[in-house]
C-alpha cells in the first residue's frame, strides 16, 4: 500500500486513512477539504453527526467556510441522505455518485471531492457489506475522475473491520504527529512552529515542556532561526491550571533573544493563561483568536426518511429549491426611500478564524 498525504491527492485517486484519534481523523478531513477548496473542486461532505467538528477545525485552519457554503463549492450532505444510501442497493448509489460528479462538472468545477462519516455502513443495514460500495465507490472513481477519501477511525470501526477496509485501498493517508495521546495532539509544523490540538492537563504536560524546549533548542543552534517559538492553540479546547502553568514557566526560561509566542489563543484558554501569570512573563506572547462571523445556515431537507435513490433523482444542475430568490429585494437593506436612509455597508469580513461553529450546524440540501 502507498502511504500518502492529504496535499498529494489529484483526480482518480482513491485513498483511505485510519486517524489514531478525534484530532487526527479532524485534521486529515480539513486539509482534505481544504485542498479541493484550493483546486476550485465541488467539495462534499457525507456527514453523520461530525460536520460541526468538521467545519470547526476548518475555520481554525483559517480556510474560509463562508462563502463555499454559500457558493454551493463545499456542500454538507445530510446524515438521513448518508444513511439511506447504505439502505439502497449498490447500483443506485453508483448512480446517485455518478449525478453528483456529472452535476458538479456541468456547474463548472474543476473536479469532485468526497469524504465523510460513512461507519453506518459498516452495520449493514440492508444487508449489503462495506467493501461492496467500496467498490462501486473505486469504479465511480475510475470513470469519472473524482477524488475519494474514505476515513476508518477506531471510535467508529472494529479492528478487523479498519484492516478489511485497508485491504481493498491501493493507497493510504497518514498524518504524522510528534504526540498523540487521545487527549492532546501536537505537530511540528515547522522548525520553530507547533501546533496543540484537544485537551492540556496535568498528564500531558510533560510533553509540552519536551516539545517546547526541543523547539527552542534547533532555534537556538541556527543563527538565521527565527527567534519566535510559536505555538498555534486555535484548536486547543481545554487548558488547566498545570497546562498553563508549565506555558507561563517555558516562557520564562527563554533566553532574552527568544520570545515564545502563544498564537490564535480562544478567550477560555486566555482566561486561564492569565490567572497563571501570562500578563507578567517578559518573553511569552499571547495573540488572542479573531472570531469572524458565524457560518451562513442553508435549511435540509425536511423529509426525515429521504433515502439516496430519491437524493439521486434530482437532477443537480437544477437550481437549489432553498435558495433565496436572487430577485427579491433584501430585507436587510436598508429602505432607501427612508428619510434617514443610507448606503448599504460593507461586507462582514469573513472566513478569518471563528471560535466555534453555532451549535446549531445547518447543512446544505444535497444538490444531487
Amino acid at each position: 500500500m502507498n502511504v500518502r498525504s492529504a496535499e498529494d491527492l489529484r483526480s482518480g485517486d482513491h485513498a483511505c486513512a485510519v486517524p489514531v484519534s478525534d484530532e487526527g481523523l479532524w485534521e486529515l478531513t480539513a486539509r482534505f477539504l481544504a485542498s479541493g477548496l484550493a483546486r476550485n473542486e465541488k467539495v462534499v461532505y457525507f456527514d453523520d453527526g461530525t460536520a460541526e467538528r468538521v467545519l470547526d477545525r476548518l475555520t481554525e485552519d483559517r480556510t474560509p467556510v463562508a462563502n463555499p457554503l454559500r457558493s454551493g463549492q463545499l456542500q454538507v450532505v445530510s446524515a438521513d441522505v448518508t444513511r439511506g444510501a447504505f439502505r439502497s442497493p449498490v447500483g443506485d448509489v453508483r448512480s446517485l455518485l455518478h449525478s453528483y460528479v456529472d452535476g458538479s462538472i456541468a456547474q463548472g468545477w474543476s473536479g469532485f471531492r468526497m469524504t465523510g462519516q460513512m461507519s453506518y455502513g459498516a452495520s449493514t443495514p440492508a444487508g449489503i457489506p462495506l467493501t461492496a460500495y467500496d467498490a462501486a465507490l473505486d469504479e465511480v472513481v475510475a470513470e469519472r475522475r473524482l477524488t475519494a477519501l474514505c476515513l476508518y477511525d477506531h471510535a467508529h470501526y472494529t479492528d478487523s473491520q479498519i484492516e478489511q477496509m485497508r485491504g481493498v485501498h491501493r493507497d493510504e493517508l497518514t498524518t504524522p504527529a510528534a504526540y498523540d495521546d487521545g487527549l492532546l495532539r501536537i505537530t511540528q509544523t515547522g522548525d520553530t512552529s507547533v501546533r496543540l490540538a484537544g485537551e492540556a492537563d496535568h498528564s500531558n504536560r510533560p510533553m509540552i515542556h519536551r516539545i517546547i524546549g526541543e523547539t527552542l533548542d534547533r532555534a537556538l543552534r541556527r543563527a538565521d532561526e527565527d527567534t519566535d517559538i510559536e505555538l498555534n492553540l486555535a484548536s486547543l479546547r481545554f487548558l488547566d491550571v498545570a497546562g498553563a502553568v508549565v506555558l507561563v514557566h517555558a516562557a520564562e526560561e527563554f533566553p532574552s533573544s527568544h520570545r515564545l509566542v502563544l498564537a490564535d489563543v480562544r478567550p477560555a484558554v486566555l482566561r486561564v493563561l492569565d490567572r497563571c501569570g501570562a500578563p507578567f512573563a517578559a518573553q511569552l506572547v499571547v495573540r488572542e483568536a479573531r472570531v469572524a462571523p458565524p457560518t451562513p445556515s442553508r435549511p435540509v431537507a425536511a423529509d426525515p426518511e429521504s433515502t439516496a435513490r430519491e437524493a439521486g433523482a434530482r437532477d443537480p444542475t437544477a437550481p437549489d429549491p432553498t435558495a433565496p430568490d436572487p430577485t427579491a429585494p433584501d430585507p436587510t437593506a436598508p429602505d432607501p426611500t427612508a428619510p434617514e436612509a443610507t448606503a448599504a455597508g460593507s461586507p462582514a469580513a469573513e472566513d478569518e478564524v471563528r471560535e466555534g461553529v453555532p451549535a446549531e450546524v445547518a447543512v446544505p440540501e444535497v444538490d444531487a
